[in-house]
């Protein structure tokens, strides 16, 4: 059985409207169990649309989302919390600045359960925080009660991903999660993040504007155009594949040239 499948599904906004926009046209996807898959396309390809629908951020139109045999499809966002780790762009989405580091871990260990801090935070998970901080290189495991503000872009992102991937969820979903840091520290969150889905064999999506990082890491790459599959690559096809072969394999399948100065200008 796939671990995820995504049937035929489609979501339209502002339906009936001059601003009708079909974000899903009809879009079907399977991953396997530990399939690490890297989206690229370019803006309103319905990149985010996915990730959005998967993690129940509002109702699809049509279709079914299924993870691990459960049909999510009628889940609202908080319920499939317990299955779903998620990490956005902007690193301040992914945790509670005014918390402290233990605190926002502990938030993250009570994922799909009744939270209370308190019962977090006895001294045997403190230990558990620490070994999990220290696999980060950040030096975060000697800062377990520095409130998250003042941490920087790059530690909050990485603590993000950590919290995440805290209880190990059936899925992981990375939203373009480095394009808001400078190169050095997306570049050291992205290996963070290519060690840890390795080493767990976590079922993941990661959105990238960077064809180079969605070629580097994972072993499969879609682009999208207009809500669709419009490539998708892996094997030794993929590890074989240049920035301009998937343009042009892009432009052959889709009709159309990348539109996106952002995807262009990093590779």
């Amino acid at each position: 059985m796939s671990e995820l499948e995504i049937k035929q599904v489609t979501k339209v906004f502002n339906k009936g409207t001059i601003n009708e926009k079909t974000a899903l046209d009809n879009l079907s996807i399977t991953l396997e169990k530990g399939d690490f898959v890297t989206v690229i396309g370019s803006n309103g390809a319905g990149k985010s649309s996915l990730l959005n629908a998967i993690a129940g951020s509002w109702p699809v139109d049509a279709g079914r989302i299924c993870l691990a045999g459960q049909d999510l499809t009628g889940l609202p966002d908080y319920q499939r919390a317990a299955y779903i780790g998620r990490v956005f762009q902007d690193p301040l989405l992914g945790t509670a600045a005014s918390m402290t580091i233990e605190e926002n871990l502990a938030l993250a260990a009570k994922r799909g359960m009744r939270r209370g801090l308190r019962k977090a935070l006895y001294p045997g998970n403190r230990l558990k925080m620490k070994e999990k901080l220290a696999e980060l290189g950040l030096g975060l495991e000697n800062r377990l009660t520095t409130p998250v503000g003042l941490l920087s872009g790059g530690q909050r992102q990485a603590l993000t991903l950590l919290m995440a991937i805290y209880q190990q969820p059936q899925l992981l979903l990375l939203d373009e999660h480095t394009a808001a840091l400078d190169p050095k520290t997306g570049e050291i969150v992205l290996n963070q993040t290519k060690s840890i889905v390795e080493s767990l064999h976590l079922t993941t999506l990661m959105i990238t504007h960077n064809i180079k990082d969605a070629l580097k890491v994972g072993n499969r790459t879609i682009m999208m155009h207009e809500g669709r599959i419009a490539l998708d690559i892996s094997g030794p096809q993929r590890q074989q594949m240049t920035t301009q072969e998937v343009l042009r394999l892009f432009a052959e399948n889709s009709g159309s040239q990348l539109n996106n100065d952002r995807m262009l200008l990093v590779n």
